[in-house]
């Protein structure tokens, strides 16, 4: 399977190498007030995945937090309801 995999990744690289190395033309972005930034197409594709990226992370960020302090909070309240060393264990709660 791990042999798969490697075949898969290679092919996919050699994908992106190929389409890279045919989009060497210099392609000009206009932005406003007459600006104008000339670069090869690869690397305005390159620069927009890697926003896009991370914008994805920086998106995730946020409920990943809250995620974390949610289960934090819940292990220190299942901490907290350990039964008693005397054999008396709390009523359980069935979900």
């Amino acid at each position: 399977m791990t042999v798969l995999t490697w075949i898969l990744r290679l092919l996919l690289f050699l994908f992106v190498l190929l389409f890279a190395w045919r989009n060497t033309a210099v392609v000009t972005l206009n932005f406003f007030y007459g600006q104008s930034w000339d670069a090869p197409l690869i690397l305005w594709l390159l620069a927009f995945f890697v926003t896009g990226v991370l914008l994805g992370v920086l998106a995730m960020l946020a409920p990943l937090f809250r995620a974390r302090r949610a289960l934090t909070r819940l292990q220190r309240e299942a901490t907290e309801r350990v039964p008693a060393a005397d054999g008396v264990h709390p009523p359980q709660t069935e979900f």
